[in-house]
């Protein structure tokens, strides 16, 4: 059930106490990918885990903001500071679960917003709001497995993912500039400390990797396999005590 396309007597009716909720950001994207590359990647990464999951999910609509200040350089970038961040998690965990809704896991499509997450599922958690699990669907898939390229950002993975979902999202002519100007690595590392704190530190155009390597074949094995781990963990979560009872 995706609420977006429900009424509330419809959304009233259902039969569950599991949802999901898809976060993602509008940041830059590499000069060949979209600025909603990760809201479209948590939704469809969503929308994938629910069909897999064997019960009834109901999935809310994406957050498109995240804690993306580091892209900040480039044009069309949106962020929410980390506080305002967490608490419109919060809030919006807190809606799910005053409906009934009380099994929440948040699907990310962002790795800034990581750590925020986990932080706000363990709080809400705790407090007996509901519980709630952060998943980052690209720590969950074995990247190797569909291909041999690090996560990057704006590389082959996530270039690949979109042009399996919204391929006219994708500027292919623009693949061999992006590849010129990106960088390989994130950051700039140093006694294992990151020194760099915006990505225009190190990546002259935002891209960490090689989209050109990018398939759309690959957009859909990675969206299998983020699907299967979502709807594994959903059917775990759906066995928890709320509130916990340790």
């Amino acid at each position: 059930m995706h609420l977006a396309e429900t009424t509330w007597p419809e959304a009233a009716d259902a039969e569950t106490d599991l949802a999901v909720l898809p976060v993602g950001s509008t940041e830059q994207h590499g000069p060949h990918a979209p600025l909603s590359t990760d809201s479209l990647s948590a939704a469809a990464v969503a929308d994938a885990g629910a069909d897999a999951y064997d019960g009834e999910v109901v999935v809310a609509p994406a957050l498109p903001y995240g804690i993306s200040e580091e892209h900040r350089h480039f044009a069309g970038t949106l962020w929410l500071s980390p506080d305002t961040f967490r608490d419109a998690v919060r809030d919006v965990i807190g809606s799910l679960a005053h409906h009934g809704w009380n099994r929440v896991v948040v699907v990310n499509g962002h790795g800034g917003n990581a750590d925020a997450l986990r932080e706000v599922a363990a709080s809400v958690t705790r407090e007996g709001v509901a519980y709630a699990a952060a998943f980052t669907w690209f720590d969950a898939v074995d990247l190797a497995e569909v291909g041999d390229e690090a996560m990057g950002h704006a590389g082959s993975v996530e270039t690949s993912f979109v042009m399996h979902h919204a391929p006219d999202l994708v500027d292919g002519e623009r693949f061999e500039g992006a590849a010129d100007g990106a960088s390989d690595g994130w950051g700039e590392w140093v006694s294992g400390t990151n020194l760099a704190y915006d990505s225009a530190a190190f990546a002259e155009n935002g891209v960490v990797g090689d989209p050109s390597t990018a398939t759309a074949e690959r957009g859909e094995e990675l969206t299998t396999a983020a699907g299967d781990a979502l709807a594994t963990l959903l059917s775990v979560v759906a066995e928890r005590d709320v509130p916990p009872d340790y």
